[in-house]
């Protein structure tokens, strides 16, 4: 109000301006660090009275273990960028100068850097994926291109072609001298890649392919890299071979082609190729992202990523998979990185968050008892209601990609068929499951930290629109989930079957038949601490549901079919299948997590994190308790019982919420100040610097 009248009351001079803004920064200095009675300390969260042992947590051993064997590989990333400071995103960017900014920092890490993330993307994937976290970490922009220049253009050449491709290609693409696109997404096709329109005749006359766009649905659409620095595309078109017949050609299927769009020399575009700026978008605009259309563009023959099917010089085709839904299957199995990586970056973005709203939660104070100094937010029970669960579930998904990674990495090297379906549901739900609650997640952190959290410098803004379009690129979320019910559904009709279920489906067995047995009245009605914090009870409860919803939504479907037919019935049926989907993630993330406390060989650590999984469980089971109570699973004293110790255990890890975040070990200049820091004075000064005060 005082700055105001300086304005209202008409000029002023430098010495009266010069008292009223001193004036003011005491005001604040006293509002973020206000005068005590006792002497001043730092900031200390109020323990809560319990019979629950105090846990010392080392920050360095836990973030030992939660970093694993690529800690340093990231720590080389963060070491770049801190050493290059104007790499680094400024809050205020225009669309133009960020997308040349974030070209040159990828440029910049891998040639001066030394980071070559392409040469991971096959052999050690983890290794790939661990880059990712901290590059996206830095500018999530930087994160998505450098995942279409090596994941998506790179990876698909790399696992859809074969020697000749990889031989042709690998150096250019490794050093950014080859920058490509993903030309899979149409104007109307994006989740039914099945119905792409864009076609790629073979010429046998001149040994080529004709890549021609039909129509404007046609056009591919928020193809990144594609408006400004892309030179090459991977184009999903359908191969059409001539025949003699009275067709004139016959449809092979959505195959993938290599083709040049820009002059390697002078970056003009191409004959035949059009190339449109997609504009400005919510988030994301270090990504240039393009429209391309195609208009009788010639490639060789050789261009056309063979791996899984191929055309001989005189027309002929061949392929090891005999039907065209089984080269389409295989195509998209070897694409499934991209989900991986996105589930994965994605709790990189729910780090961030949680790590800025907790410690500025820690560092807030407001109101407090009469005559008694304010208190820190994170005191107050709905702001830990707000958070710490969020902090739990960080750690849940950690675990649970971390796993994903493994299994992805496992399965590059022994292509078994059993896994890649395993990796499939698993890369699909988590990928879905995640997205869609780091995106919820990113408003309850903004809206957790009041007014300065509406600062553009503390980053919830620009993290919640760059991270919004995950839940639709690589799989509309939505329809994800569906993929997973489906492969439930299956699984549910084998184990009846008596076929032998895959190494993810395999507690169904158990759990079906628990499930079609009457509850046991006599341990629904325990309520001791010490069961409820059994983990041999959590994940019973959180399968026993995934069964539940399994079994009644098989009946249901088999029942609609009827009248409605198979659409019909699935449509009818919609809600219930996404809720059997998240259930059987929810499930899975927390059996990984169950492992990881287990394994974790610190004793403090290991009892900070069971503190966390029991936190992440109970908060899930109270947040159905309405399904279990509904079959009387959990009697009424139970279902109070667990609410009681859900509650008691927010405040619990509300009391080692400052280690369990700082074990993350993100940079200062990715959390940002004010919020990202730990003291009332660090706040204060970083915040007037940035403010301009």
């Amino acid at each position: 109000m005082e700055l105001q009248k300086i304005s209202s009351k008409g000029p002023r001079n430098s010495e009266e301006t010069a008292e009223l803004v001193n004036r003011r920064i005491n005001l604040l200095t006293l509002h973020l660090n206000p005068v005590q009675d006792n002497p001043v300390q730092e900031l200390e969260l109020l323990r809560c009275a319990g019979k629950m042992k105090a846990i010392n947590v080392s920050t360095e051993t836990l973030s030992e273990y939660m970093r694993g064997k690529h800690r340093d590989i990231q720590e080389e990333v963060f070491a770049y960028f801190n050493s290059r400071p104007e790499l680094q995103t400024p809050i205020e960017i225009s669309k133009d100068e960020h997308r040349e900014l974030c070209m040159k920092q990828l440029v910049g890490l891998v040639r001066e850097g030394g980071i070559r993330p392409f040469r991971y993307v096959v052999d050690d994937p983890s290794k790939y994926f661990a880059i990712a976290e901290a590059v996206g970490s830095v500018d999530m922009s930087l994160g998505i291109k450098m995942g279409v220049q090596y994941s998506l253009w790179g990876g698909s050449v790399i696992n859809l072609g074969t020697k000749k491709h990889r031989d042709k290609y690998f150096d250019g693409i490794d050093n950014v001298d080859y920058p490509g696109c993903f030309a899979m997404t149409e104007l109307h096709h994006g989740s039914n890649v099945q119905g792409l329109q864009t076609v790629a005749t073979f010429d046998p006359l001149t040994d080529e392919f004709i890549i021609d766009t039909p129509n404007d649905g046609a056009i591919k659409w928020w193809i990144g890299n594609a408006a400004v620095h892309g030179k090459f595309a991977t184009v999903f078109a359908r191969l059409m071979l001539p025949t003699h017949d009275t067709k004139g050609v016959t449809d092979m299927g959505v195959h993938a082609f290599i083709v040049p769009i820009r002059d390697m020399k002078t970056h003009k575009t191409l004959p035949g190729v059009e190339i449109h700026d997609c504009g400005h978008k919510v988030g994301l605009n270090g990504v240039d992202n393009g429209a391309l259309r195609f208009r009788s563009v010639r490639i060789p023959r050789d261009n056309l990523l063979n791996r899984f099917g191929d055309v001989s010089r005189d027309g002929r085709y061949t392929s090891s998979l005999p039907t065209i839904s089984k080269r389409f299957a295989a195509t998209l199995g070897e694409l499934v990185g991209g989900r991986v990586g996105l589930a994965y970056s994605s709790v990189g973005v729910l780090k961030i968050a949680v790590v800025i709203a907790t410690r500025y939660s820690l560092l807030r104070q407001q109101f407090g008892p009469p005559q008694q100094p304010e208190v820190s937010i994170l005191d107050y029970q709905s702001q830990q209601h707000k958070l710490m669960p969020m902090l739990a579930s960080t750690y849940a998904f950690h675990f649970a990609t971390l796993h994903l990674v493994e299994k992805y990495s496992e399965m590059k090297k022994s292509h078994d068929e059993e896994l890649i379906g395993d990796v499939h549901a698993l890369s699909a739900g988590l990928k879905a499951y995640i997205t869609s609650y780091t995106a919820k997640s990113l408003s309850t952190c903004r809206e957790a930290c009041g007014g300065h959290g509406y600062a553009a410098v503390n980053r919830f803004g620009s993290l919640r629109n760059d991270h919004d379009i995950f839940q639709t690129f690589e799989g509309d979320n939505t329809v994800l989930l569906q993929q997973v019910a489906g492969l439930l559904l299956k699984q549910y009709r084998e184990k009846f079957q008596g076929g032998t279920l895959t190494v993810t489906w395999n507690y169904l067995r158990q759990s079906m038949n628990s499930y079609l047995a009457q509850p046991n009245p006599v341990t629904a009605r325990w309520e001791s601490e010490d069961h409820l914090r059994n983990p041999n009870f959590q994940l019973d409860a959180f399968r026993y549901r995934t069964s539940r919803l399994l079994q009644s939504v098989a009946i249901r479907l088999q029942k609609h079919s009827k009248t409605l037919g198979g659409f019909g019935a699935w449509n009818r049926c919609l809600n219930h299948l996404l809720t059997l989907a998240e259930s059987h993630i929810e499930s899975f993330i927390l059996e990984k997590f169950i492992e990881a406390v287990k394994n974790c060989p610190d004793e403090n650590s290991r009892a900070a994190l069971k503190l966390v999984c029991d936190l992440y469980a109970l908060d899930r089971i109270w947040n159905d308790i309405g399904t279990y109570r509904n079959v009387d699973y959990m009697a009424p004293n139970k279902a109070k019982a667990i609410h009681k110790l859900a509650d008691y255990l927010c405040f619990q890890v509300k009391n080692i919420a400052r280690e369990l975040v700082d074990a993350f070990d993100l940079p200062d200049y990715v959390t940002r100040a004010p919020i990202g820091v730990q003291t009332p004075s660090e706040a204060y000064t970083q915040y007037t610097q940035n403010v301009g005060f």
